[in-house]
């Protein structure tokens, strides 16, 4: 009786496994569609054959140049230090 009912409960986890194929079956759906569309190739973009680009040159190198060699940084902000009451700030530069 015990053998009857382990093989019953086995019985249903080997359907379940059977139900997984390894091949392309009717409820595939549009995967066959999809993975073509997939490794289509694509053309260029038209307009990548636009060799003309527009732009200044004069600013491309002033850029060029601050990159190269940046301007010094601004000098730090004055400190405000407080030693009294109010309205009395004394203004200190480093």
């Amino acid at each position: 009786m015990i053998l009857i009912v382990c093989t019953g409960l086995l019985s249903g986890c080997a359907a379940d496994y059977l139900n997984h194929y390894d091949s392309v079956t009717l409820a595939a759906g549009d995967t066959q569609k999809f993975n073509s569309l997939l490794q289509t190739v694509d053309p260029f973009n038209p307009a990548s054959k636009n060799t003309r680009i527009e732009g200044d040159g004069t600013r491309a190198a002033a850029v060029a140049n601050n990159y190269k060699f940046p301007p010094p940084p601004p000098p730090p902000p004055a400190i405000n230090v407080n030693v009294g009451g109010a309205g009395s700030a004394v203004t200190t530069t480093p």
